[in-house]
């Protein structure tokens, strides 16, 4: 098997908009729309980091930006006290019955960790223009297992199985005064993509050389497994390169276990993304085995999303 990259660099910088989209473009979720038109839906912030559910288009030629950001929010946060109060972020799209599930990352503020996750679901009867909410609480929260939050998941269909690699948090550790999470991939299924059986399974762990595992984005090519992660390390990540986010490529042939394909490198030689590359997301082009990925920069997204084109032959 051999992989190549052919680097795009930075396509789009959210501009503020409204006062519910100030600042980031976060977490960008990539959709083929059709032949001609990539849709990606990201996170914005508003002026207290509360997040929101919006979208751009691009050309699916050029990648160029073609039509703005709505003028209300996809998804926006729930009502006081609930699981999603401190906003909404997307991570997965699934195409099912006609209709368009997103797969969302839900906040809460928190005192002893900074913020608690969890993960809602909502659904689109229009192609993807508008959503609501699915149920007034999440679908996976924390458990036995996932004992302080879980999010960011990649949900896909499989031989009549849903399968989800999502984001659990094992740890907190107070670090230059700021309560840093250690969190890993994990593993789960379900006959109906709302009720979940958790697998015990940790797919990629963190260990002497990684901290955290950053957003799952998991794709089948030739009966492979795919999955595109962002590692880090505990200290230092937001300011310098070496501790940063930096993309990583790992395989497998089941989808629970995994391995790292060493060489795999993303540059972070532009100013835009030289300290975090990070946060991807997948989809095919029009050549078979060539694939866009886009991903976020510096800044958990305030510097936007560049992307590459990944070649497997």
């Amino acid at each position: 098997m051999k992989i190549s990259i052919k680097n795009i660099g930075h396509i789009y910088r959210h501009e503020p908009k409204s006062d519910w989209a100030i600042t980031h473009a976060q977490v960008p979720f990539l959709f083929k729309v059709n032949e001609k038109e990539y849709r990606v839906y990201y996170s914005t912030r508003d002026s207290k980091s509360r997040s929101s559910v919006t979208f751009v288009s691009l050309d699916a030629q050029t990648l160029s930006t073609y039509e703005s950001s709505p003028e209300k929010p996809l998804l926006k946060k729930g009502k006081p006290g609930t699981f999603d109060d401190s906003g909404t972020m997307p991570s997965w799209l699934v195409e099912h019955n006609g209709e368009l599930w997103m797969y969302y990352t839900a906040w809460n503020k928190s005192t002893n960790a900074s913020y608690r996750l969890s993960i809602g679901l909502a659904k689109s009867t229009d192609g993807g223009m508008s959503f609501h909410k699915m149920f007034n609480g999440p679908i996976l929260d924390r458990g036995m297992n996932d004992p302080i939050w879980v999010g960011q998941p990649c949900v896909l269909k499989d031989d009549g199985i849903w399968k989800m690699w999502y984001l659990s948090c094992q740890q907190i550790s107070i670090i230059s005064g700021i309560p840093e999470p250690f969190y890993n991939v994990k593993y789960a299924t379900s006959l109906d993509g709302v009720h979940w059986t958790r697998e015990e399974i940790t797919c990629i762990d963190f260990d002497e050389n990684t901290d955290a595992i950053g957003r799952p984005c998991v794709w089948i090519y030739n009966g492979k497994y795919f999955m595109l992660h962002s590692n880090r390390k505990a200290i230092g990540y937001r300011t310098e390169s070496e501790a940063g986010y930096r993309i990583v490529l790992s395989t497998s042939n089941d989808g629970k276990y995994w391995e790292k394909v060493e060489n795999f490198q993303v540059s972070k030689n532009e100013e835009w993304a030289n300290i975090m590359t990070e946060y991807c997301s997948v989809a095919p082009t029009n050549k078979d085995g060539t694939f866009l990925v886009v991903y976020n920069g510096n800044g958990f997204g305030a510097s936007g999303f560049g992307g590459l084109m990944l070649t497997i032959s």
